[in-house]
């Protein structure tokens, strides 16, 4: 039996390669051990439920942080990617399982016993599914709106890549607050970074989600030290906002274990700083950019500024 907790065994396609070196983290990066009475209560409840969470699969910084608050994003589908992403840590390879029907239940259930005002859904790529897990999604969704009607929804997508473009529809159709899809770095890096995943579809996809529907919220981040130059960050900020996407999300890449990408570089406080100038004078609606950054990180609070941001500007 495959045990994804074994290195070897969670990232087999990884195995073989030499091993990177992991530079030690500067002190702007580190933070506690997870730890708390409101950790393991979240803990607990996602046990409970028989949830996998992204903060442990991926290996979140800011896990302690959140899931003290309460705060979890929920991963559907299963624990396991049908993608090979060299900066990725969660578990590859062929899925063992269908997609579990009761899924979207036990994901609304935790959400209502978690008390959340806002939640983030997210998935591993599913390419061994016909329609890449859409109506998994929207069943989630709807679920969640049934157990908590007040709760705001953000779902962080796959590209569906492989699907009949019509099945982005069905995701849409269940109305999310905000669709988030990440290109996670430049189109440069994507044959070393994302090989699965191509630019400009991920790029359409979310262009394609504004043109169904305009109120849905649109995001999309990218990580930094994987090797990008501050131009071909500034190249994807154009691009994003030619897809109309509204909320951008940039943080630093680290190093998961030896057999992923290299870190090239920890960027510093003050280029983020000046990342995230640069991308509010481009016109995104919100912007998160520090070495913490992650998708989920913070998305209750900056889902509020994203839509007071709207309204000031429908207001202007």
């Amino acid at each position: 039996m495959r045990d994804i907790k074994i290195p070897e065994q969670r990232h087999p396609e990884k195995a073989h390669r030499s091993d990177n070196a992991q530079p030690k983290k500067p002190h702007w990066i580190r933070v506690k051990a997870p730890d708390g009475e409101g950790y393991r209560e979240t803990h607990r409840i996602m046990r409970e439920h028989k949830l996998v969470t992204v903060c442990e699969e991926a290996g979140c910084p800011n896990a302690g942080e959140c899931w003290n608050q309460g705060h979890a994003t929920m991963m559907i589908m299963g624990d396991t990617c049908t993608r090979a992403c060299s900066f990725c840590n969660i578990a590859t390879g062929k899925p063992p399982e269908e997609l579990d029907p009761f899924e979207p239940g036990r994901v609304a259930d935790a959400v209502q016993k978690l008390g959340l005002n806002h939640v983030v859904i997210t998935s591993v790529d599913r390419d061994d599914v016909q329609d890449g897990g859409a109506a998994h999604f929207a069943q989630t969704i709807r679920a969640i709106r049934h157990r908590s009607p007040g709760t705001t929804i953000e779902i962080l997508t796959p590209d569906f890549l492989h699907c009949d473009p019509g099945v982005l529809q069905v995701v849409v159709d269940a109305k999310p607050d905000v669709f988030n899809h990440n290109l996670e770095t430049v189109p440069g890096l994507y044959p070393a970074v994302r090989p699965g995943a191509r630019y400009f579809h991920s790029l359409r996809l979310l262009q394609r989600v504004k043109e169904m529907d305009p109120s849905i919220f649109t995001k999309s981040g990218i990580m930094v030290g994987l090797g990008e130059t501050r131009e071909q960050v500034r190249q994807v900020m154009d691009d994003m906002r030619a897809a109309d996407v509204d909320f951008l999300t940039i943080g630093q890449y680290l190093q998961p274990t030896p057999k992923h990408h290299a870190v090239d570089r920890f960027v510093t406080p003050d280029e983020f700083a000046a990342y995230e100038k640069a991308a509010f004078g481009k016109g995104f609606l919100m912007v998160s950019a520090t070495p913490l950054t992650r998708s989920s990180y913070h998305a209750g609070d900056d889902f509020a500024r994203l839509s007071a941001a709207r309204q000031e500007r429908l207001g202007a």
